[in-house]
């Protein structure tokens, strides 16, 4: 795992879903990048369709609410 996208408008939800995965890859030690994207275009040019959204090396791996910390964290793991 090299790249992870949070997409999301900047809703709570949203911001929510940002400081899940960031306190994630600080557990995991992650030396990724984490990018925050909140272009409408952009977001939509991914193809997602419910915000908050995660993306990992291009890949749609959550969507629609925030994810909990566990799930987080496995993304991590794998």
């Amino acid at each position: 795992m090299k790249e992870i996208k949070i997409l999301g408008t900047g809703c709570p939800k949203c911001k929510a879903t940002f400081q899940v995965i960031e306190n994630a890859a600080k557990d995991n030690k992650f030396s990724g990048t984490i990018e925050k994207i909140e272009d409408i275009a952009t977001i939509i040019s991914y193809g997602v369709i419910s915000t908050p959204a995660v993306i990992i090396d291009g890949e749609i791996v959550f969507s629609g609410r925030i994810p909990s910390n566990e799930q987080a964290n496995s993304w991590f793991r794998s």
